[in-house]
């Protein structure tokens, strides 16, 4: 072999698995370097053609994805000219086979689908052909088949062809594990994610993506900049759209240093989506355009349509604000509709379609629109959730501006339904609770519409029901004992490591920027393993509301709700239902978050006594103000009975024992009445023994667990090296009661990291949700880990909500920071009262009722 040659035939090589691996410049330095050699005479024609072919054929697929679609076309047409020229047929033949496979993948990698799948087919057969002839080596053949297969299927998934799809795809991945390519094979099960995703069914996909991503941080880290692109695709079609923003603008960076131009645009389309989702239209709309102006200049009109979509729901949303939208916003709607449908994109056009309707019926033209949205087609299977949803929204919009308040209802709740059958193949708190964000417009509508209408004790009663629909339905699922997940388990400790490593970083005064980016990446990994494994069971229905009356006996329940600036409460009381208007809810929502942070700052132990009074009759004000607006108008129907609260938003974080309706008066806080009947009805003789937990760093840690001991006779106590994650983890399966004493930190960014501080590290909120079989009760006696973290649809997580949702009856915890002392003091005062005889709800009323303000502990599940 020529030397020249064989130097150049390296540098493809280099070229190539640089190329593989998403390192494009790269790539092409290598690539160009090859080919200038080739400039030069060789004595071997053929072999020189066929290197110098091979060159153009990678650069081709690296330029397109660093420039535009004609840079790599102009290569791939070079290219096609050598192949012509080669004097050997079978070269000849293999390479124009390459060719054809090549040009398949920048057509469909630009959205140009079945022309792609056109030149795909082509080489195909070819590689078929050669690969069942071939009788020596045929890793090659097998690795230049799967990588087209490969390519047909995600654009077979791309076009919803589903069936082929996956059959391509178990044949690639069939295909690279016979012939030991284990990256390819990794490659393939990505795209069957792909698939997966475009079918609808986001835990397989998740599945698939897990798979993938374990193989690639094994095999190639390059590929994961892809990867975590379509992860938060699926995140955003579950309502994550928090998560995705974060994942992209983790990956953005990377992918603008390497100059990946598709996935730019794609990434940054993605991203757009995410922030519309979060009510953030600025970023939406700035994103879009973004996205927009890259994929124009990069020849992908389809997917420069898709972005252009995104900037158009930012512009509705703003027309529909106003009184009367331009009809202009209409007109641009239709075009883009239009060109959607043009380029094959049903769904997308759906969409646009319906944005035009809305407008429409904002605009009060009822006749227009209605025709506008016979026009719209039926909803597929695989259609985006969230594009089923404004579809319901819509039609109820229109039903509700022609008079026919019952249609608009039938579509909320058929909208719903759709929504919850969605919800039942989730798996992990956040995915469930996700799924609330695609519901959150239709389900305000509802509300509104029931509420106009509710002055009655029927409508009362309808309105508690709709409220049900509507709210935490992550509480709704059975729990079932999970299985321990090595990998996960594995993850978190890596977790808790770094957020140690973190702590003393910060304590010793050192630089912690790297390992908080080390941390945030620990976190979003091993909250991607707990997704693609399902802990809940079956779907609890929604909450009769005469069982709800009967469980309650002589307590009283009080369900507040919002909508608009409106603040509401269904009580149920004494075999009555009744609706009570309370106000505005900006001034509740403003009582309570004033009084939280006044309740924070009042928490350390040894203030001056002057800034505590000052403190103390500012958290007054606050209290009398929630207590006027919010219990006052109840009193009459509220009597002298215990009381179970549903709040809503900001009402989450009100310790009720510090409002003077309820001081000394039992109260238990609920995330919904589903949640609250199932662990009110669940077997009370379930668990067994008493386990006392004290974390370091507590001056009265030692000390109140040694006395707590002495009211259970049953009670193991863990303190000081004892009290390590593992053992406590351990110990906690099975108990009758969990206390643990221990420093916490609620984490509003990943609420499900949020944690407590034991001797060796954190103990998660994650981890804690996975015990086998849950405690019937938990005390978290020294921090504020309440239901900290309200999502649309009040989607309550945070520590107690992982544990409530994974099978605690009853979790105490405070809802402000709290000093060492009076947690000391409560929790004493509490455990007495259990030892009386007390319930839960009793004994805490009690013991709060001391000193509400530097108590702030509230009873969650079911008192």
């Amino acid at each position: 072999m020529d030397t020249t040659v064989a130097r150049a035939r390296e540098l493809h090589r280099r070229g190539r698995a640089a190329m593989i691996a998403n390192r494009y410049l790269m790539a092409i330095r290598w690539l160009r370097q090859g080919l200038a050699m080739l400039d030069a005479p060789t004595a071997d024609e053929t072999e020189l053609l066929e290197v110098r072919t091979r060159l153009l054929i990678t650069l081709s697929f690296c330029v397109a994805e660093t420039g535009s679609l004609d840079d790599g076309l102009e290569q791939l047409a070079r290219a096609g000219q050598q192949v012509a020229t080669v004097p050997d047929d079978e070269l000849r033949s293999e390479l124009s086979g390459i060719v054809h496979t090549n040009r398949g993948v920048l057509l469909c990698r630009v959205g140009r689908l079945e022309e792609g799948i056109d030149h795909l087919e082509l080489g195909i057969s070819f590689k078929e052909r050669r690969l069942a002839e071939a009788t020596g080596d045929r890793a090659a053949l097998a690795e230049s088949l799967v990588i087209a297969l490969s390519n047909r299927g995600n654009a077979y998934g791309e076009i919803h062809r589903i069936d082929l799809a996956t059959s391509d795809l178990n044949r690639s991945i069939d295909l690279a594990t016979e012939h030991d390519l284990p990256i390819r094979a990794a490659i393939a099960t990505h795209a069957l994610g792909n698939v997966h995703q475009r079918g609808g069914d986001i835990p397989a996909a998740l599945r698939s993506y897990k798979v993938a991503d374990k193989a690639f941080q094994e095999l190639e880290p390059g590929l994961l900049l892809r990867l975590r692109i379509d992860q938060a695709e699926a995140m955003i079609s579950v309502g994550l759209a928090d998560e995705a923003a974060r994942h992209l603008d983790e990956v953005l960076p990377e992918l603008r240093k390497q100059r990946i131009g598709q996935d730019i645009a794609e990434a940054e389309l993605f991203r757009a989506a995410a922030a519309l989702l979060d009510d953030d239209e600025a970023t939406a709309k700035r994103m879009a355009n973004s996205a927009q102006r890259k994929l124009i200049r990069r020849g992908s009109p389809a997917w420069a349509a898709v972005a252009a979509l995104i900037a158009l729901r930012v512009d509705v949303l703003r027309a529909l604000e106003g009184r009367r939208p331009s009809a202009r916003v209409v007109e641009r709607a239709l075009e883009l509709a239009e060109r959607l449908s043009s380029l094959k994109l049903r769904d997308q056009a759906a969409v646009a379609h319906v944005l035009a309707v809305r407008v429409e019926v904002r605009r009060g033209n009822t006749e227009q629109a209605a025709e506008l949205l016979r026009d719209v087609p039926r909803a597929r299977r695989t259609s985006p959730i969230d594009h089923r949803m404004l579809l319901r929204l819509c039609r109820a919009e229109l039903a509700l501006a022609t008079g026919n308040r019952r249609v608009a209802l039938a579509q909320a709740k058929a909208g719903l339904a759709e929504l919850g059958r969605m919800r039942d193949q989730m798996g992990g708190l956040e995915l469930v609770s996700g799924t609330a964000l695609h519901g959150r417009e239709l389900g305000e509508l509802a509300v509104r519409l029931v509420l106009g209408d509710s002055s009655s004790a029927a409508g009362a009663r309808r309105l508690f029901t709709w409220l049900e629909r509507t709210r935490a339905q992550m509480y709704r699922y059975e729990p079932v004992e999970s299985t321990v997940d090595v990998e996960l388990a594995g993850r978190i400790a890596e977790v808790r490591q770094l957020s140690r490593a973190l702590l003393r970083a910060r304590l010793d005064g050192h630089p912690t920027s790297t390992l908080e980016v080390r941390y945030a990446t620990s976190q979003r990994d091993a909250m991607r393993l707990g997704w693609s494994a399902s802990p809940w069971g079956r779907a609890r229905p929604v909450a009769d509301l005469r069982e709800v009356q009967a469980q309650l006996g002589e307590r009283a329940m009080i369900s507040f709700a919002s909508s608009d600036d409106s603040m509401v409460a269904v009580v149920v009381a004494g075999g009555r239902v009744r609706l009570v208007r309370l106000g505005s809810t900006e001034a509740a929502t403003e009582a309570a978050l004033r009084l939280h942070a006044d309740l924070n700052a009042l928490a350390p132990d040894y203030l001056p006594a002057p800034l505590v009074e000052v403190i103390s009759a500012s958290a007054r004000r606050q209290a009398d103000k929630l207590d006027r607006q919010l219990l006052r108008p109840l009193a009459a129907m509220l009597g002298d009975r215990e009381l179970v609260i549903v709040p809503t938003g900001a009402l989450y974080v009100v310790p009720w024992g510090v409002l003077a309706l309820c001081k000394s008066r039992p109260t238990t806080v609920v995330p919904s009445a589903t949640a609250w009947l199932a662990t009110a009805r669940a077997d009370v003789d379930s668990g067994h023994g008493v386990l006392l937990v004290s974390g370091p760093g507590l001056q009265a840690a030692e000390g109140e667990i040694d006395k707590l001991a002495g009211y259970h006779v049953d009670a193991t106590a863990l303190g000081g090296e004892d009290a390590k994650v593992v053992r406590v983890l351990a110990a906690l399966d099975g108990v009758t009661l969990a206390h643990i004493a221990a420093h916490g930190e609620h984490e509003p960014e990943n609420a499900l990291f949020s944690r407590l501080e034991l001797a060796d590290g954190a103990l998660f909120a994650h981890e804690v949700g996975r015990v086998r079989r849950p405690p019937r009760q938990v005390v978290l006696a020294a921090c504020e880990l309440a239901l900290n973290r309200i999502r649309p649809g009040d989607e309550a997580l945070g520590f107690a909500g992982a544990m409530l949702a994974s099978g605690a009856h009853t979790v105490i915890a405070a809802s402000s920071r709290v000093g060492d002392e009076p947690a000391a003091a409560a929790m004493g005062d509490y455990h007495r009262g259990l030892a009386s005889g007390f319930s839960p709800a009793v004994a805490l009323a009690d013991a709060v009722a001391v000193d509400p303000l530097r108590r702030p502990f509230v009873c969650l599940g079911s008192g």
